[in-house]
């Protein structure tokens, strides 16, 4: 099976003028605020939108033609700043800078609210993102966290202990560690007996497949991580047999109901409450026009954060290329700018 983050893009993707089924929200997202008269400033300028802010990522666009759009994954986000920009549409005003890197390109986003007077823009964006960094308990594996205090697990929130399993080994090394498996709604947690602080905390989000493989130690629970994470595979050892096939199918079970409905952990909630995202977003009637197959979309173009040089660098002799070019903004790369253009 593949795990719930194979599939997800949401939050970790920069995408322009994706569909409307791509707006829509995905199992577990929710939307937390929706700002009307919000202006695309880097790359629609004058051009009057909505900000949806949802707690995987936030997405603009136009009021006038809803195809024309862009949606930012918060984990994406390197930084975000309010700074002073040149709308259209408000003149010279303070704006939500957002510098992002995706696919080894950075790219980066000005939205300014075109009604004077709200900070909203500010503080909606910038408190969920912020819920979305202090929450990826939910959604990372984690080795040698603060996980247990007095024998118990630090419990996050909206999280329940499901069942408690003592007497289960750790496979790691070549005699194995005895410890404590905790098994809860939203993730897996062992413990070494012996030193608590030696631990691992995988959630169902991370999880590729949950079950029962031979070892040189015979039959154990086997788990390997999503391969966002790296494919890792971890043994644990339950015994009796019974106790071992109990555990499988209860973690199962979990990892089935987790997956239809996630808990992604970003927890901030507005004091009016926006309507649903299907409400908000509308089905693009097909244009009267022919599109030329073989034209190559050029939408991202106007937000990379290089886009406002002054003047050219320096040219320099490329061997890749055999010719002289530009000489390359620091972090870019040939390579990863024909992966951008592909």
């Amino acid at each position: 099976m593949a795990s719930v983050l194979d599939v997800l893009w949401e939050d970790r993707d920069v995408r322009f003028d994706i569909s409307t089924q791509q707006m829509k929200t995905r199992p577990g997202e929710v939307l937390i605020d929706c700002l009307d008269s919000i202006e695309d400033t880097k790359g629609n300028n004058g051009d009057r939108g909505r900000l949806l802010v949802t707690n995987l990522r936030i997405i603009w666009h136009s009021l006038a033609l809803p195809r024309v759009n862009l949606s930012v994954g918060y984990n994406t986000i390197i930084n975000i700043t309010t700074r002073t920009a040149n709308s259209k549409l408000r003149g010279q005003t303070e704006a939500l800078y957002i510098l992002t890197k995706s696919n080894n390109t950075r790219f980066e986003f000005i939205f300014t609210n075109v009604v004077p007077g709200s900070p909203r823009l500010f503080t909606s964006v910038i408190a969920v993102h912020r819920a979305y960094e202090t929450s990826k308990m939910y959604r990372d594996l984690k080795l040698r966290g603060a996980l247990i205090q007095n024998k118990q697990l630090r419990l996050l929130p909206r999280e329940q202990v499901y069942d408690k399993i003592n007497g289960v080994w750790n496979l790691s090394s070549d005699q194995g560690n005895l410890g404590t498996f905790f098994i809860t709604n939203v993730r897996i947690v062992w413990h070494a007996n012996m030193n608590e602080s030696f631990n691992v905390s995988i959630p169902y989000l991370q999880i590729r497949s949950i079950r029962i493989r031979d070892s040189k130690f015979g039959l154990a629970l086997v788990i390997e991580s999503s391969q966002q994470t790296g494919g890792y595979v971890l043994g644990f050892k339950i015994d009796p047999m019974d106790k071992l096939q109990d555990a499988v199918k209860e973690i199962n079970s979990l990892h089935k109901v987790y997956s239809a409905n996630p808990i992604f952990g970003v927890e901030y909630e507005m004091e009016e409450k926006p309507q649903p995202l299907e409400d908000l977003t509308v089905d693009q009637p097909p244009d009267d026009v022919e599109i030329e197959p073989d034209e190559q979309t050029d939408a991202f173009t106007a937000y990379f954060a290089d886009g406002n040089k002054q003047q050219d660098r320096e040219p320099v002799f490329s061997e890749e290329l055999g010719l002289a070019i530009e000489k390359l903004k620091d972090g870019f790369t040939l390579q990863g700018l024909w992966e951008v253009m592909g």
